[in-house]
């Protein structure tokens, strides 16, 4: 009798469709949720079906991204992507813990050991109203060329203010009367 049930059990569960690989061919970002265009392991296609992705991270995986594909209620019509990888990018030999995001050119975060955090890319931009950097041992600069496209200022005053009164300030002269202001400006 267990052996009917069994088989019974066993037909049942080969009728729902279990999760699988695919291959993505084309992921549509515009929308509120992504959908994506796959070609599973074992050759089936999937058309517009969603990528989920975990909040506050969001992703365009370029074709040929594998994901792991959950048919919601066995149907393959009915697939969600719930993990993808990209062998070709990834960032390897990562030390256990450590955390990394990542595009297909190269530019990359990681969050190393040690709490030490590396950024590589050819430029780097931060936009915000108010930009506060604490560094209690100290700050360096390795570029041949530091800018600022307005005023810098330290604790006492201005780069602006500085310059001012250098450019205009003289000495006593030797012979009683005062030297002219330098002929350099700063």
């Amino acid at each position: 009798m267990w052996d009917n049930v069994e088989a019974k059990i066993r037909r049942a569960m080969n009728s729902v469709r279990q999760a699988f690989r695919v291959r993505l061919s084309r992921v549509n970002s515009v929308g509120p949720v992504q959908t994506f265009q796959a070609n599973g392991l074992a050759g089936e296609q999937i058309q517009d079906a969603e990528l989920f992705q975990h909040y506050g991270f969001t992703s365009n995986p370029p074709p040929g991204t594998m994901g792991v594909v959950i048919p919601l209620g066995g149907r393959t019509s009915h697939s969600v992507v719930v993990a993808t990888e990209s062998a070709s990018y990834r960032i390897k030999a990562l030390s256990s813990g450590e955390v990394a995001i990542y595009t297909n050119e190269g530019a990359a975060i990681a969050l190393k050991k040690g709490r030490i955090i590396t950024v590589d890319c050819d430029e780097y931009r931060v936009n915000c109203k108010k930009y506060i950097v604490n560094a209690n041992e100290g700050a360096d600069f390795n570029t041949p060329l530091l800018k600022a496209s307005e005023e810098i200022a330290d604790k006492t005053s201005t780069m602006s203010r500085v310059r001012e009164i250098y450019d205009g300030h003289n000495h006593p002269g030797d012979s009683g009367g005062t030297t002219g202001t330098p002929n350099q400006s700063m």
